[in-house]
């Protein structure tokens, strides 16, 4: 029997019922089904706070984003690389969160969902339109809209570049699949700026043209596994291959200063090798899901490598031995080649895998399982009301499952307590994990958190910088400034340099070490240019030293960049110590607006005031 009388022996035991004949009234009311329940299942989301990881550097604590959506943060936008990031349509649309919602957390979270409800939606119409499948379609978006593996790209806010960046590249499909009924240089242009917005929002797109090959040989069918057309569909993907080239080169260029990783390249290969086999097992048991897999370093276990090279390489012989099952061969070479960027054969950060990285990839896997258990039902002749049971368990225990991940991400306590139940030697969760305690309060019980990362990774340039803090707070300033030093030594990430350079700004101001203490807010200006703790740093120093009108300055552009009680009160006595009365009263009715209760303020300003 061929593939194709295969295929229409499955349409025939699928049918759909007379209530949903009407091909578009189908499609509508099943995309409007699935949008709800993804809508639905992951509503708790909108309800949970910034993630005290990444999101203060995207969002909370970076005054280009908190300005809103102005051309000065557009400009900016296109020429940072903060965040070791590239990615300018992101952090726009950051901007236009705090622009629309404010600085809450909530108005984030609902984009972020709604953004994967689209692609949900944009998934099922593009794959049932390439294909004339219906209802495997619909079963490959819906386990793309229910994994739990997906709820990290989802509910973390950081993760925008990964919802906006698909939604970009579905959009890019779709232009494709457009261009390909009736090429034309209008439509190869509508393709190419919808990949270039992809690629602006997360640069692991980058596989693009060559997931366009795949999608030449199925669904589109316009080349067969040997076929001289081959090379001519290369030569039309050329302007993308050069746009994939361009994103990796300024990707490399702004992820130099944050590679941290000295492992030889076998160890990078091995983990390559074990994480291509975790992401699979994690897509059929979506177990121990967690936002931090730590890395094994050396001690990576020889027998995993074993194991999953025996499996990828087996299913791909498998694959490619019967290639003519072409949903099948794309499916599996959608993952194996659109996870290639992020599978760490170039470490950039600290982990060995996360789920954020397989959002793309296992699109591959889910049209695998949904072709293939169709395929199965007609073999073996399985009754329609069996079928239909057996799909409402999956979806039935998907939906649990991504209920239960869900609520991980309700607080910052819930989410790294979780990721220190089911790893092990995890330094980043257990510095994690100690500035949620400090952020409710629970200071003490922090600390010990701080000190096991630090014995697990002795250079650990966080849980030094937290403890050097937390010297800093106990007043022992020489035990801060010496850890304040190592961070310097221990990392190259410019936040973590320029929380180090304030804090020891402020350490050496406090013990009348002035110019060490302008130094070192100047090298954080140097760091970057537009932050307020910096300028307060030095208007003290220039009220110290008597020179009122530079530190009024200083103030004045604190104040503007990120306004507080205390910002303003300083500046009120500086403005009254310089005459200036009106301005000086202006700037206290200023913190009064912020604030019903100004005494711990004002006794914030006498101790500063006072060092």
């Amino acid at each position: 029997m061929t593939v194709e009388l295969l295929e229409q022996k499955v349409d025939e035991v699928t049918a759909e019922p007379r209530a949903f004949q009407s091909v578009e009234k189908r499609k509508f009311l099943l995309g409007l089904l699935l949008v709800l329940v993804t809508i639905a299942l992951y509503s708790p989301v909108a309800r949970a706070p910034f993630l005290n990881y990444d999101d203060a550097l995207h969002v909370t604590d970076n005054p280009h984003v908190r300005a809103g959506l102005t051309w000065k943060t557009f400009v900016w936008a296109f020429k940072t690389g903060e965040t070791s990031d590239w990615h300018p349509i992101t952090w726009m649309s950051h901007a236009l969160d705090c622009e629309i919602f404010g600085a809450g957390p909530m108005g984030p979270h609902v984009i972020n969902l709604l953004l994967h409800a689209a692609n949900a939606l944009l998934l099922f119409l593009l794959l049932e339109n390439a294909t004339g499948f219906l209802w495997r379609s619909l079963g490959v978006a819906a386990l793309f809209a229910l994994h739990p593996i997906n709820v990290e790209s989802v509910a973390w806010i950081s993760e925008r570049k990964d919802v906006l960046s698909m939604f970009f590249f579905l959009l890019a499909l779709g232009a494709y699949g457009w261009y390909v009924r009736r090429p034309g240089i209008g439509r190869y242009l509508l393709v190419t700026v919808a990949y270039a917005l992809s690629l602006m929002s997360k640069a692991q797109t980058i596989t693009f043209p060559f997931a366009l090959l795949l999608l030449d040989y199925w669904p589109l069918r316009r080349v067969g596994p040997v076929n001289s057309r081959f090379f001519k569909l290369v030569l039309e993907k050329i302007p993308w291959f050069a746009l994939s080239a361009a994103s990796a080169l300024i990707t490399i260029k702004v992820e130099a200063d944050a590679t941290q990783s000295t492992l030889p390249l076998w160890a990078h290969l091995a983990n390559a090798v074990v994480s291509y086999g975790k992401y699979l097992g994690k897509t059929l048991w979506p177990v121990d899901l967690v936002i931090v897999y730590p890395h094994p370093g050396l001690a990576i276990s020889a027998a995993a490598v074993a194991l999953a090279s025996f499996v990828i390489v087996g299913i791909t012989i498998v694959v490619v031995l019967f290639r003519e099952r072409r949903p099948f061969f794309v499916g599996w070479f959608w993952f194996l080649g659109t996870l290639v960027p992020m599978i760490g054969l170039v470490q950039i950060s600290v982990h060995a895998m996360a789920d954020r990285y397989a959002y793309i990839p296992l699109l591959g896997i889910f049209v695998i399982v949904c072709w293939g258990a169709a395929e199965l039902s007609a073999t073996w002749h399985v009754p329609r009301p069996v079928s239909v049971v057996g799909v409402a368990i999956v979806f039935v225990a998907l939906a649990m499952g991504l209920h239960r991940q869900v609520s991980f991400w309700g607080d910052n306590l819930s989410l790294w307590s979780h990721t220190l139940a089911v790893t092990t030697a995890n330094y980043t969760a257990e510095d994690q994990y100690a500035t949620a305690l400090i952020a409710v309060g629970r200071v003490e019980e922090a600390i010990p958190h701080f000190r096991r990362a630090l014995s697990i990774r002795p250079d650990d340039a966080m849980a030094t910088l937290n403890l050097a803090t937390y010297s800093q707070m106990m007043g022992n300033y020489p035990a801060a400034l010496d850890g304040y030093g190592r961070v310097l030594q221990f990392t190259k990430i410019p936040y973590m340099l320029l929380n180090a350079r304030i804090n020891s700004g402020y350490a050496h101001y406090s013990l009348g070490l002035y110019d060490s203490a302008k130094a070192d807010f100047e090298a954080a200006l140097q760091l970057q240019p537009e932050n307020w703790s910096a300028y307060r740093g030095l208007g003290l120093v220039a009220q110290r030293a008597g020179d009122i009108p530079r530190a009024t300055d200083d103030y004045l552009k604190s104040v503007q960049l990120l306004p507080s009680p205390v910002g303003y009160l300083l500046l009120a006595q500086a403005l009254r110590n310089s005459g200036q009365v009106d301005a000086s009263r202006a700037a206290e009715s200023q913190a009064a607006q912020m604030s019903g209760d100004l005494n711990d303020d004002v006794a914030t300003v006498r101790q500063l005031l006072s060092n």
